[in-house]
């Protein structure tokens, strides 16, 4: 019989039916949860910074039950994402205008936003209610900042998450081919929100914020997720920006998209086409991100 392969993650992995069977028949009690953890411990399946990719085993297994080669147990609760089923709560904050120099702001302060706590709530708050794409769940490796004056008034978010699957511009500048770029993807992260917020209006603020998260974020990475990130990529809807923050903060304008959604793997989804932009992390990016061992 053919092994069954599928790609989690840009890797390929042959999932064991037989032991995941075994254990759903041993243990009628479990839940999903349970049981994705379980395998996770089984295979040894983890982050680099020791984690077990939970989430990941818990993808693997709906798409096997989608598949038909599995049947899950009942879910437990409607969503274990506790925002999911929920409205998001607004949360107070100043609306009065600001219009100053940068230097009138400083020293400007930069947190990166911890998941569930008061500062996450603002986050989602500030990026639903003036963010044109408003925020959906975030979900695979991602950090968020929140940046105040010095006074403590928010002022911008940034979010940066999973990279786009394919996108040619971006590939064709790398020159990965595609089994590398599926293994190599997660050392390239997308700046997916920025939102300054209406009331702010400052000079040479968003391109100033653009290159000092450049030059932290690597850190920051490393202590979340506990690997390197070698690369930053943006899409620009130019029907809306023009990207002007983006070139002033030295980001390389690569190309545009074609069109689809970052998840579009199967041609099936339409979008806006955009400007593609590239930050470099390392001198050496090219070699790290095309590194085939």
């Amino acid at each position: 019989m053919e092994q069954l392969m599928v790609t989690i993650q840009g890797q390929r992995f042959c999932p064991d039916i037989g032991l995941i069977e075994q254990l759903l028949a041993e243990n009628p009690g479990w839940g999903r949860s349970r049981l994705s953890v379980k395998l996770c411990e089984l295979w040894d399946w983890r982050a680099s910074n020791g984690q077990l990719k939970d989430m990941a085993c818990r993808n693997l297994l709906l798409r096997l039950e989608k598949a038909g080669h599995i049947t899950l147990p009942p879910r437990q609760r409607k969503s274990p994402n506790g925002f999911r089923n929920r409205s998001l709560v607004w949360v107070a904050h100043r609306t009065e205008p600001i219009e100053c120099a940068l230097k009138a702001l400083a020293p400007l302060q930069i947190s990166c936003v911890v998941s569930a706590s008061e500062q996450d709530r603002l986050f989602r708050c500030l990026l639903s209610a003036y963010h044109y794409l408003g925020l959906r769940n975030t979900a695979g490796e991602n950090l968020k900042y929140l940046v105040y004056s010095r006074d403590g008034q928010p002022l911008a978010c940034l979010l940066f998450s999973a990279a786009a699957w394919k996108c040619g511009a971006r590939d064709a500048w790398i020159g990965w081919p595609a089994p590398v770029r599926e293994r190599n993807l997660p050392y390239v992260t997308n700046n997916s929100r920025f939102l300054v917020l209406p009331r702010v209006r400052v000079p040479h603020l968003a391109s100033h914020l653009l290159s000092r998260i450049a030059r932290r974020i690597q850190a920051d990475w490393i202590a979340k997720y506990g690997h390197s990130l070698y690369c930053l990529e943006t899409f620009v809807d130019r029907s809306r920006y023009r990207g002007v923050c983006y070139r002033a903060a030295n980001w390389q304008l690569v190309g545009q998209s074609t069109g689809r959604s970052r998840n579009d793997r199967y041609h099936r989804l339409s979008v806006p086409a955009k400007d593609h932009y590239l930050y470099p992390l390392t001198r050496d990016f090219r070699r790290r991100l095309c590194d085939d061992t």
